[in-house]
């Protein structure tokens, strides 16, 4: 579970509700300090129990380069509803709220950036041709879905949800766990809305996704090869949710850019914000130059 280090909304950063074909999702807005975007925006889409205050850290920075930078809950994610049906959180259904969220940000191609799960779904957007943005970023994400122990926390979840419900998990596990790592108050009662606020069906049919997920890198290197898509993959040092050389192996059959977090692990837009934004505002304001 990502854990923001914070959850007061920055200045020049705002709750919203992004309008689109498939829906409305909540999001987290940052605009440039004229007010003004001179760039194209940027998406960012969160991971597996994730929520768009991960992105939190980095949303005034990046704004300050130009652009409109918009952070969203995915369907049945925190404070995006969702129906109680499994087949609303496929991999191909999110990826289609994430062209419709893309087409909503327009008319100017959009940065998308997957983190995690995100990644995967990103992905899939990508590939079913919905989504044509002007850039691609992979954070914190695989080739196929993920194994070990990651894989055994995301099965042990979905095991117990029909079982115990979110509520009794938090009572039980989470909240301890939340309170025995020192967190503020205030931390932890933004992770307890979050667990509760997630869909309990999103959550046991996302965690089958994010273990099954096919390797598509080749798909994927051939589309952007195709389109001229810029990729860039980034990830911390010390992830522990796929291994480093297997994203940096990624990376390599992409031809895409690569970087490396240092003093990060799994989620660096949380554990190094200011690092995390740089490599960010660097390869979008590079993409647009190549495309003008």
């Amino acid at each position: 579970m990502s854990t923001p280090r914070f959850v007061t909304l920055p200045p020049g950063v705002g709750r919203t509700s992004v309008q689109t074909s498939r829906g409305a999702f909540a999001a987290l807005e940052a605009l440039p300090g004229s007010g003004v975007p001179e760039r194209c925006p940027a998406l960012l889409v969160p991971g597996y129990t994730g929520s768009k205050e991960d992105f939190i850290a980095v949303l005034q920075t990046l704004a300050r380069a130009g652009r409109r930078v918009v952070a969203v809950d995915m369907r049945g994610q925190y404070e995006t509803p969702g129906p109680d049906d499994p087949a609303a959180y496929t991999r191909a259904e999110l990826g289609a709220d994430i062209a419709a969220l893309a087409e909503a940000l327009g008319p100017d191609p959009v940065h998308v950036v997957g983190h995690s799960f995100g990644g995967l779904v990103t992905r899939e957007a990508l590939l079913s041709g919905r989504l044509k943005p002007a850039s691609y970023t992979i954070m914190s994400s695989g080739p196929a879905g993920v194994t070990g122990r990651s894989a055994e926390r995301a099965r042990a979840l979905a095991d117990a949800i029909p079982q115990l419900g979110m509520k009794r998990i938090w009572e039980l596990h989470l909240g301890p766990d939340a309170v025995g790592r020192g967190l503020p108050q205030e931390i932890v009662d933004f992770l307890k809305a979050r667990t509760l606020g997630n869909s309990e069906t999103g959550l046991v049919t996302m965690a089958a996704e994010l273990v099954s997920c096919p390797d598509q890198v080749d798909e994927l290197a051939k589309y952007a090869e195709d389109t001229g898509l810029r990729t860039l993959v980034i990830y911390g040092e010390d992830d522990d949710a796929w291994e480093p050389r297997e994203q940096a192996a990624m990376a390599e059959r992409l031809d895409a850019a690569k970087v490396v977090i240092p003093g990060a692990a799994h989620s660096p837009a949380v554990e190094a914000p200011e690092t995390t934004a740089s490599a960010l505002t660097d390869f979008w304001n590079h993409a647009e130059r190549c495309t003008r």
